[in-house]
Formats: structure tokens, sequence, C-alpha cells
């Protein structure tokens, strides 16, 4: 393919100016420079109706500057990936200068409410979490399939993102030089905690903290483990661009995760925020971290309802 697919036709340049020639769209395309957010999210912030905001996301996705994607009965958006129209909006976002503080106030308050709701369902379930998920897939089979995919010998340094309650550690750590395990609750750190003793595995490092910005030292892992994570994140990219910063050079990133599905008691009653992971969004979020993709396979339930796992091997290249 030539050059042209990044050049910009004259009309639809005309169509991106148009929508973004009002100021509501505007504040729209500021905050979704920041992360992706759902249709309600965004009436939230703006504190418009939800038609009015609807009308202008729909203005904006036709011109080009906009992703739309549902998830159940969700709509998300996100800024377009199109190479052709990124210099456009990264120069609008630069001619705008400074944040408009009460719509920062208010994507804050949304974040927090987020992580609030997040955080309070796992409190909640943290002494039957691993009941909760083996109602929905077997986790014996998962565990072997992922053992398959790693090989056999050491692992390595192992960071271990989302730990819950530290299976992955407990699974993974005996064949780690050290292990590391993260999580934002603090009572799911402490059943983590518990787990790996009673297991008999000790010197692992517990940190409560954000797996999109761990604070951990650059290149210090050899493997990095995202284990039923993703699904429950705003930003999953964050968390993979976070995974391959922490990598070492030929290091190994290991995915799991759900397929997509329609079982919406996941989003009402478990707080996931996205209805599984499809190979697509799987596929940006890997090239925007740099990682080469090695392997991926799907291991679907065996009775109905249920929830397909899906498990990627990731690398990153050795520049």
């Amino acid at each position: 393919m030539d050059g042209s697919s990044h050049i910009l036709g004259q009309a639809a340049l005309l169509e991106a100016l148009k929508a973004v020639a009002e100021p509501t769209r505007l504040r729209l395309l500021r905050l979704l420079a920041h992360e992706e957010l759902s249709v309600m999210e965004l009436v939230r912030i703006l504190g418009q109706s939800q038609p009015r905001i609807s009308r202008h996301l729909k203005l904006m996705s036709e011109a080009g500057l906009i992703d739309r994607f549902p998830d159940g009965a969700w709509v998300f958006y996100r800024l377009t990936e199109q190479a052709a129209l990124t210099p456009l909006i990264e120069a609008v976002l630069a001619a705008m200068g400074d944040e408009e503080a009460s719509d920062l106030s208010q994507l804050e308050q949304v974040r927090a409410q987020r992580l609030e709701a997040a955080q309070g369902y796992f409190e909640n379930i943290a002494p039957v979490w691993d009941q909760i998920r083996t109602h929905y897939i077997d986790d014996a089979e998962v565990e072997a399939a992922l053992l398959k995919v790693l090989g056999d010998g050491p692992v390595g340094d192992l960071i271990d993102l989302g730990t819950g309650s530290g299976r992955m550690l407990t699974l993974l750590a005996p064949r780690a030089k050290s292990a590391t395990g993260i999580d934002l609750s603090q009572q799911m750190l402490n059943i983590a905690r518990a787990r790996t003793l009673e297991a008999g595995i000790g010197a692992i490092d517990f940190r409560h903290g954000d797996i999109t910005a761990t604070r951990l030292n650059g290149q210090s892992a050899d493997l990095v483990i995202i284990h039923q994570v993703l699904h429950f994140l705003a930003d999953p990219a964050q968390a993979l661009k976070e995974a391959a910063r922490v990598l070492k050079p030929d290091g190994r990133v290991l995915i799991v995760d759900f397929a997509p599905h329609r079982l919406e008691v996941m989003r009402d009653e478990y707080q996931h925020r996205r209805l599984g992971i499809g190979d697509e969004d799987m596929g940006h979020w890997r090239k925007a971290a740099g990682l080469k993709a090695e392997q991926s396979l799907s291991l679907p339930p065996h009775k109905e309802p249920g929830l397909t796992v899906r498990i990627w091997l990731m690398r990153k290249p050795v520049v």
C-alpha cells in the first residue's frame, strides 16, 4: 500500500474540522485523549443529557475522529487510531491549551467511583474469589494450558500484575528466581500472603498498587503475568505498556482473560468493565506496547452458559 493511505483527503479533512468546531465536541475530544469512556460516563462528566452527548459522539465518529465500540449493553468511545487523523487531533488538543478544570474534576470523580466499586467488590468477595471464578471456568484446565505455553524450566524474575488471591504466584513462584505480586486490594493481598505461606512458598514481595503504574524498576522482569485482570480495567492498553516497561529484553508477558461474550451478569454483579477481550483489541494494545505475539489459544467452556478463556503469550523484542 502506498503512502496515500496516510494523507487525509479534502472532503475528509473538512468533515473532521466541522466535527470539532463546537465547544462540547472539543471537550469530548480532550476527555477521550485521557482514556476510553462510556456514554454514561461522559454524560456524568459533562452534565448534559444522554441524547445530546450521543448526537455529538455520532458526528465525531462519522468524521473518523473517534472510534465507537459496543460492549454488551454499553457503548465506549476512544480516539481514532487512523494515522491520517492523528496529527489533526494532536494539533487541536495542543491549541486548546490548559485543561478545563471542571471536566478534569468530574473525570477524577468518575474514576474514583469506578475504583470504589471495583475495590468494594473485591473486598466483599475476596474470601470466595476462587470459588466464584471456578463457577465459570475449569481452573485446572487453564493452569495446565498456561504451563504448557510457558514450557518447562525456570521463569526468572516474575511479576504478577493484579495478583488477586495469589494463585499464579502459588503456581509459578517455585520456578522463579524472585516473585512480586501487585494488587489494589489489601484484602486480596492478605489472602495471597496466607495462600502462598500455606503452600510453603516464602520470599514473595507483595505490594499494594496500581498495575498500570507499578513504580517498579524498568527491565526488571523475565515474565509478567496478567491473569483475569484486563476485563476490569478502564485502560488495558496502559497495563500492557507497563508490563512491557518492566520486562527485560526478550522477556515474556502471559495474559489470561475471557473471550468476548454477552453475559451482562458479569458486569452487573461482578464489576467486569468489559465483556471479554477480543483479538483485535489485544493486537492494538500489544503493538502499542511494542510487544511481539508468540502464541494464543482458546479454552471453550464445558457447559453453557459459560465463558471461553483466551491465553496470549507475547515477548519483548531485543533491540
